[in-house]
């Protein structure tokens, strides 16, 4: 007679996967799918830089040798370059959204929708591949600019500073790209859209000129937007480290209170737009 025994090893190998372990492999499957629809080729990633760079490369040059605009001693060269991230970023973002109204009409969002997979998930996925899109864009941007002549003053902490803003202000922007592709129905409409989204805000947000130029009340209007905040912590992580910028929003005297301060408005765009885009979808998933 042969004994059959099970060793413990068998048994922890036989074991099923935590719910945990389940959804982690979910979100990375789901990431990783996200990512080859959007940046199946080069081209997908390099196309939105196209305007940005110009800006950077050939609009502030011009700009700055016509107009004499005032950035407080800085290099207006820099001083754009950082401001044209405030443009790429949403733009990026907001091209992804596309990717989520093909999903809705001709793509797998049913079948992922039934899965057994918390459906915040699908939301995550798509955010995690639009920051590391944008984040590819930005390192370009940065680096075209640097090739072009442009001066960056950058610490350790300054990195930091701008990294956290810019990371904050894509999540929310792609929060709020995801939630109007989940409202909007046809992809002309969505496109219809992104002046509005994308480009309105960068021209107040202090992205060519100190918000200090402006009119009061664009001003006021200008401290509104969280795209002047994420430029001002920008700026003083990189370029900026007397916090001029963060002074014409605050007008306090310590840049690291300035810049904590700003970045918790960024923050506050981020987690506010991301929860907002996992409960739209969830609403537009059961329709």
């Amino acid at each position: 007679m042969t004994a059959v025994t099970t060793t413990h090893a068998t048994a922890a190998a036989a074991a099923p996967p935590t719910p945990r372990g389940l959804w982690l492999r979910a979100f990375v499957t789901l990431s990783r799918r996200r990512l080859a629809l959007s940046a199946a080729t080069p081209r997908e990633v390099l196309v939105p830089l196209l305007t940005p760079i110009l800006f950077a490369l050939v609009i502030a040059p011009a700009i700055a040798k016509t107009s004499g605009v005032g950035t407080a001693g800085l290099d207006y060269k820099t001083f754009v370059a950082v401001g044209t991230v405030g443009l790429l970023v949403p733009l990026s973002c907001t091209f992804a959204g596309i990717g989520v109204i093909v999903d809705r009409e001709s793509g797998a969002r049913r079948d992922l929708i039934a899965a057994p997979v918390p459906r915040a998930l699908l939301v995550l996925g798509n955010l995690t591949v639009a920051l590391l899109v944008s984040g590819l864009q930005v390192a370009a941007l940065l680096l075209a600019t640097v090739l072009s002549g442009a001066h960056f003053d950058a610490t350790g902490t300054g990195v930091v500073w701008f990294v956290a803003a810019t990371i904050l202000f894509a999540a929310g922007s792609y929060g709020m790209a995801e939630s109007l592709a989940h409202r909007i129905r046809t992809q002309e409409e969505y496109v219809g859209a992104t002046p509005a989204v994308a480009l309105l805000p960068w021209f107040f947000a202090g992205s060519l000129y100190p918000i200090s130029a402006l009119p009061a009340g664009l001003t006021v209007i200008a401290k509104v937007f969280p795209l002047t905040h994420a430029l001002a912590v920008m700026r003083y992580g990189l370029l900026d480290h007397s916090g001029a910028g963060l002074h014409d929003i605050w007008g306090m005297s310590d840049p690291g209170v300035e810049a904590l301060l700003s970045l918790a408005v960024v923050a506050v765009f981020a987690v506010a737009l991301t929860a907002l885009s996992i409960r739209v979808f969830a609403r537009a998933a059961v329709r």
